[in-house]
């Protein structure tokens, strides 16, 4: 059984016994729900999910309408990504850029970015962009979840952030060489980065 913490309720626009669509995020693989139900749910609230099904305190509540995973997907850090991490305009990579490396170590503790940048991160991210959800909230929901990830380590998030921040600035000041041909441009497009943009498509190679 996993627990999803919900992101977004509203009122199901087809009269049924099913009054509500609701959204959640589980952080472990991470995973990505949208299922109908019956009762409502604030933001922040918890739901379980076991065998496709959804269950609050047991009893279950709703029939899932979206199921996605991390599990399969692709990692690639064979490119240069300006903002570090980006996604394939299809969701099916994920991408590193090559100029950041694989893991940090923060306090002690291994710390992958191919999981909190990638996995968990960029993801999450795409999955809410690809579910109509504007990029500033999809990327503070994803924020959230990468660092319910880090302090699931035991890792200090500050201490994450601080590490991670000297990284995405020195990557962001070199030059691209190398831009995948299917990179999803429109977080870019909402930064208005319009340097960063005419430097992906001047350095797009076939994948």
């Amino acid at each position: 059984m996993v627990t999803y913490n919900i992101i977004e309720h509203k009122p199901n626009p087809i009269k049924s016994d099913d009054n509500y669509i609701i959204s959640a995020l589980a952080f472990e693989l991470p995973s990505y729900i949208k299922f109908f139900s019956k009762v409502n749910f604030k933001n922040g609230q918890t739901v379980d999910l076991k065998d496709k099904e959804v269950y609050k305190e047991n009893e279950k509540i709703g029939s899932i309408l979206i199921y996605k995973s991390g599990i399969d997907i692709e990692i690639n850090r064979d490119y240069d990504i300006k903002y570090a991490g980006g996604y394939s305009t299809d969701g099916k990579i994920i991408y590193i850029s090559r100029n950041i490396p694989c893991e940090i170590k923060v306090n002690s503790i291994r710390v992958s970015l191919l999981e909190s940048i990638g996995r968990h991160h960029e993801l999450t991210e795409k999955w809410l962009i690809d579910n109509d959800y504007e990029y500033p909230y999809a990327h503070e929901v994803a924020t959230e979840v990468e660092k319910q990830y880090i302090e699931s380590l035991g890792v200090n998030w500050n201490d994450y952030n601080k590490e991670v921040n000297k990284l995405l600035h020195s990557n962001y000041s070199k030059k691209l060489k190398r831009s995948p041909s299917d990179l999803d441009i429109s977080p870019y497009i909402y930064s208005h980065d319009n340097n960063a943009i005419k430097e992906i498509r001047d350095s797009i190679v076939d994948n």
